[in-house]
């Protein structure tokens, strides 16, 4: 099964979807499973994962309806209060929903030292018991917090989204390669190959522009611990689909048949536990 990890949707609402700035026109619209399904049929993908772009319980609920009316939306990242105090009984509550996989804070819009705080981690420890995972969303200035962070929960299955955002349109790698591969000397720590148009220059980018970067999370986590994913609708704002999916496809043409199918699907699969 062919899954692309990471996806959004949402219905614009441009003071809560303040981040989609003028300049990102393209993506100041709505964006539901009705857009993504003939997308994903075109490109051979059979589903996916909908992951948060709101902070809210409101969006959590909004993506379980649409997974439980789209079969192929495989499951769902949701965002829950890892910091409240009745966080186990809302994680107790959703637990009968079987599309729902794992949690995400966006992290990138805190503090560098956000991810230290005591209440935040022991809230993400939580997950644990209801065998929930975590979308770590940060920038490279993050990475030195984020160490500390998977440090103190080995038991978490954790995610970092989009590679870190590493600073592809300045052709910066060295600072974030050092951290990267600190991040992946943590068994439980996963990466996903996604999001890298959007860092890069959105106009004038070209393909060995991500090679630094995509060797060394290829180098760092390896085969088994990497997921593909699209961050579609975000990514058109660079590229369509297809030659946002391409990239990684010339990038692994000398990659075995079943190191692709882990890419492409089977890590995906595995990390966040989906169903046919």
């Amino acid at each position: 099964m062919t899954i692309d990890a990471h996806q959004h949707f949402w219905i614009f609402d441009p003071e809560r979807d303040a981040w989609i700035t003028p300049e990102m026109e393209v993506i100041r619209r709505n964006f539901l499973p009705a857009d993504l399904g003939p997308v994903l049929r075109a490109n051979g993908i059979d589903g996916c994962v909908a992951v948060q772009a709101a902070q809210s319980e409101a969006e959590t609920q909004f993506l379980l309806q649409l997974s439980e009316a789209n079969s192929f939306v495989k499951g769902v990242v949701g965002w829950v209060d890892l910091r409240a105090d009745n966080l186990y009984d809302r994680l107790e509550f959703y637990s009968q929903f079987e599309e729902l996989k794992g949690f995400r804070h966006v992290v990138q819009a805190e503090p560098d030292s956000f991810l230290r705080q005591a209440d935040f981690i022991k809230g993400v420890r939580q997950l644990v018991a209801f065998d929930y995972t975590y979308d770590i969303l940060i920038y490279p200035t993050q990475l030195e917090a984020a160490a500390y962070f998977v440090e103190q929960l080995p038991e978490v299955k954790m995610v970092i989204d989009h590679l870190a955002k590493p600073y592809i349109k300045d052709g910066r790698v060295d600072d974030w390669a050092a951290a990267m591969r600190r991040m992946a000397r943590y068994p439980n720590v996963y990466c996903k190959v996604s999001g890298m148009v959007t860092e890069a220059d959105w106009h004038l980018w070209k393909t060995e522009d991500f090679r630094p970067y995509l060797d060394v999370v290829f180098e760092a986590f390896g085969t088994d611990r990497l997921l593909f994913g699209s961050d579609w609708p975000v990514c058109l704002v660079a590229t369509e689909y297809a030659e946002m999916k391409n990239i990684l496809v010339e990038y692994m043409e000398g990659f075995s048949a079943t190191e692709k199918e882990k890419i492409f699907g089977l890590n995906a699969v595995k990390f966040y536990n989906l169903n046919d």
